[in-house]
């Protein structure tokens, strides 16, 4: 609480500030104070938004959601309820990888344990893990992208520190993606009560995944031999292949990966990237009419964007990663000054920048107190030039 009292001397005034209490909590926003709408006004409205010179759209989308983008510039190219919230299925996996695929390098081998294959939903897709043997982590990203494997997902996720704790850090990776349509319930995308997304969502965890080279590596994979169960007979370790379930890798011209997904009750969900003429798009549908459609409809976007980009004003723009952002402007002095070398003799400036580093509660508590210190000061002065005129005569 502040305290502000007014002193007089003569004509003059001096205020005194005394502070009591915790520091005063910044004022909110006005609570009938619409929310800014991720990626712009248009992409919040219901129904198609595109430019009115764009090309014709194609005929005969069924999605509940799309959305056509530039991963390059960001700028969405048109988009059909983009913001609304739909269960995810699969595609959840690619904001899992993007998560969790930085913190285990690639040839790390891991030994799957009995408890890291429970848990998963029933009906669940799988790559074919089994406990008591060893993995690449290689392996088990190969089962995540290319079978889709829950079991992959889940070994990884207890690598992680557990289920819960992997949840954790998808939503909090979420946020800093400002995916906020995002509510992450289980790490592999398995129906779940309150678990959503969206097709910008969907679309800004595939731009972020494409940034990492592992991550597009993976995604890109059309086959590959994944470790299998070892020989009783000849005590040798087996393999079989796998193969991408997404039906537009090497079919769609450009194509880079990344994502499907299915279940009963997300319908057929998929973000696809493909490249033409140096040029990468991005596109997402959600829950078509069937299940195969989401390929066609994905694929006929994807024509559509390469032949509307340059020529159609965008309707919107994917936001920026705000994770990214906060890793770029770290600085050194940022560190509190106890953990720097000689911090007795470091200058005033860089203990006001600590205190301010070490949160806005503390940073308005210091204002208050130079605040008082300048007005007591002022007092003092004030009264010794009083007592100089009175001796002078004055």
């Amino acid at each position: 609480m502040l305290i502000i009292r007014r002193i007089l001397h003569g004509s003059s005034a001096v205020v005194l500030l005394l502070v009591s209490g915790p520091p005063s909590v910044a004022v909110a926003a006005p609570a009938d104070a619409p929310p800014a709408v991720v990626g712009g006004e248009r992409l919040g409205a219901a129904g198609v938004q595109v430019d009115a010179g764009a090309p014709a759209l194609p005929k005969g989308l069924t999605g509940k959601s799309w959305l056509v983008a530039d991963a390059g510039s960001g700028q969405v190219l048109a988009a059909f309820n983009a913001h609304a919230k739909l269960p995810p299925a699969s595609t959840l996996k690619m904001l899992f990888a993007d998560t969790v695929l930085p913190r285990f390098p690639a040839s790390d081998v891991h030994r799957v344990a009995w408890s890291e294959l429970q848990g998963m939903g029933a009906g669940s897709s799988l790559v074919g893990i089994k406990e008591d043997l060893d993995y690449k982590v290689e392996d088990l990203w190969r089962g995540v992208f290319l079978s889709s494997g829950n079991d992959a997902v889940h070994v990884l996720a207890n690598m992680n520190g557990g289920v819960a704790k992997t949840v954790a850090d998808m939503q909090a990776r979420a946020d800093e993606l400002q995916a906020r349509d995002t509510h992450v319930v289980s790490p592999d995308g398995y129906d779940m009560d309150g678990q959503v997304t969206s097709a910008y969502d969907l679309t800004l965890f595939a731009r972020a995944g494409l940034r990492n080279p592992d991550f597009r590596a993976y995604c890109s994979t059309r086959w590959a031999q994944f470790p299998g169960a070892v020989d009783k007979k000849t005590g040798q370790r087996g393999s079989f292949g796998i193969a991408n379930t997404d039906r537009l890798l090497g079919k769609y011209p450009g194509l880079i990966g990344v994502k499907n997904g299915y279940t009963t009750n997300a319908g057929a969900t998929y973000t696809g990237a493909a490249e033409r003429d140096g040029r990468t798009l991005l596109v997402t549908v959600m829950h078509p009419e069937s299940s195969p459609k989401v390929y066609d409809e994905a694929a006929a976007l994807l024509d559509w964007g390469f032949a509307a980009a340059g020529k159609a004003a965008p309707v919107g723009v994917l936001a920026e990663d705000g994770g990214a952002r906060q890793e770029a402007s770290q600085a050194p002095a940022a560190r509190p000054v106890a953990d720097r070398p000689d911090a007795s003799a470091a200058p005033a400036a860089g203990r006001a920048a600590n205190a301010a580093a070490s949160g806005p509660g503390t940073a308005t508590w210091s204002v208050v107190g130079m605040c008082a210190a300048v007005a007591l000061a002022g007092l003092l002065r004030l009264r010794a030039l009083r007592r100089r005129a009175a001796r002078s005569g004055d």
